[in-house]
């Protein structure tokens, strides 16, 4: 059996709500990079079968459900975000098996690094796993009016979910590398594209 020469290091890359994660993370993939997005694997530890999903029907009821037996995520959002405690107990269930999806998937990357793609990176601690955290950044009013036009949801919602992630300064404090999303896609590609070649050139994510 052969073994791989090398151990992909990981970017962590995260920002708030409508920052712009989704559009910088399919740069990096349309660039040949391994990743994974947490909300992928937060899909498939709830899907019918797997024991998490039990877990969040016993709590809180089958009205989490949907017809077809697949988890209500709506139904659920608005259950944990008007109870911290709620959201606190379907965190600890969670986080350590979505870690545990996660990190095995970013094992088997074939590129030079890989990147883990989480809004909760730094609440959720997995920060500290890997080796590097690139943060999409964008000024709150922006964050609003984008989540707005894409989402079918209310201004008070989405300022619930302000609330409910870190603050910016906060999510900041913690990036080797930030990119300032409040222009148009050629611009924030341009700067994924620049971090890209700059990422290529470290071992273990450190220059």
């Amino acid at each position: 059996m052969t073994t791989k020469a090398f151990t992909p290091w990981i970017l962590g890359l995260t920002g708030g709500i409508g920052s712009g994660k989704s559009a910088a993370a399919e740069r990096f993939v349309e660039l040949g990079v391994h990743l994974v997005d947490a909300d992928q694997a937060a899909r498939w530890v709830v899907e019918p079968g797997r024991p998490a999903l039990a877990s969040i029907v016993e709590r809180f009821g089958p009205g989490v459900l949907l017809e077809d037996g697949q988890l209500d995520r709506a139904a659920l959002r608005q259950l944990i975000f008007a109870d911290p405690a709620q959201r606190k107990w379907l965190e600890q269930l969670l986080h350590p098996l979505i870690g545990q999806e996660i990190f095995s998937y970013l094992a088997k990357a074939e590129s030079p690094y890989a990147v883990y793609v989480s809004p909760l990176l730094v609440e959720s601690g997995q920060y500290q796993k890997v080796q590097r955290v690139l943060v999409i950044d964008v000024p709150e009013a922006l964050q609003v009016e984008r989540t707005l036009a894409r989402d079918n949801t209310s201004a008070e919602q989405v300022q619930a979910i302000l609330k409910a992630q870190l603050g910016r300064e906060e999510r900041l404090g913690h990036a080797d590398d930030v990119v300032v999303n409040d222009g148009d896609l050629a611009a924030l590609h341009e700067q994924i594209d620049r971090l890209h070649h700059f990422y290529l050139t470290l071992r273990g994510g450190q220059p």
